[in-house]
């Protein structure tokens, strides 16, 4: 853990590459990759780099050609970072306004979510996402936390496949008109796997509530706020992460 620390220090004085394979002593960064790092950074033949492969390891190189199109990388050393003991996935409705659910996945991905999951509900005001712009807010926001890990992005689903799925640990849905629900820090186990479900703006239908308790998903209440969509998937990602870092059951 010293050698990460002293790895994380270094790397806060540098800019964060990603390159999603790495084999070998060497890797070539794409075109998007290429063109930051020579054109806007400026950097030449010889200068150290560093990078991350979002599966867990950063890696110290030096760049041994330099082009707006291919820069090649010559690994010099390679750290890797255990992953967390436990997992969180958040299944949330797409925004009407798309900048509020990229915002979501930029401060979810800094505060250390590990699954996203889209997810159309019967309230959903919005029933199209682009996968590729997400995933370049989510590996954008990985690089800038200074991360190794970059969460997994999955396919759009409704929500029906999303409560018939096996999720591993804990079942919880934002939610608060049932009369039965608890606050997700007095429910959630330090420690355990969960996934949480947080509806549109016009919030889940009551039969989607009914479906999902019967599917072994527990009503939480997120606080005593009306939160918007974002808000509410930020405050339970962070509840998670505190109970986690602070402690709990």
């Amino acid at each position: 853990m010293d050698d990460l620390l002293i790895f994380a220090k270094q790397i806060r004085l540098m800019q964060l590459f990603y390159v999603s394979l790495i084999e070998g002593n060497s890797c070539t960064l794409n075109e998007e990759e290429s063109w930051h790092c020579m054109k806007v950074l400026r950097l030449g033949k010889g200068d150290p780099i560093d990078l991350t492969d979002g599966a867990g390891n950063f890696y110290r190189g030096e760049l041994v050609t330099v082009h707006h199109k291919n820069c090649v990388v010559e690994i010099v050393t390679s750290l890797p970072v255990p992953a967390k003991k436990w997992r969180l996935h958040l299944a949330m409705a797409p925004t009407k306004n798309i900048d509020r659910f990229e915002w979501f996945l930029e401060k979810a991905t800094e505060i250390g979510v590990t699954e996203i999951t889209p997810m159309f509900c019967e309230h959903s005001e919005r029933e199209i996402v682009k996968l590729p712009r997400l995933e370049k807010v989510i590996i954008s926001a990985m690089k800038q936390s200074l991360k190794a890990w970059l969460p997994v992005l999955n396919d759009p689903v409704k929500f029906r496949e999303v409560i018939s799925k096996s999720h591993p640990g804990q079942k919880f849905i934002g939610y608060c008109d049932t009369g039965q629900e608890s606050e997700l820090h007095d429910l959630y186990s330090r420690g355990s796997d969960t996934i949480i479900l947080i509806g549109p703006e016009g919030d889940f239908s009551k039969s989607e509530v009914d479906e999902a308790i019967k599917s072994g998903f527990a009503p939480v209440s997120l606080g005593p706020e009306r939160l918007r969509t974002e808000t509410a998937g930020i405050v339970a990602c962070q509840t998670v992460n505190l109970v986690n870092r602070m402690g709990g059951k």
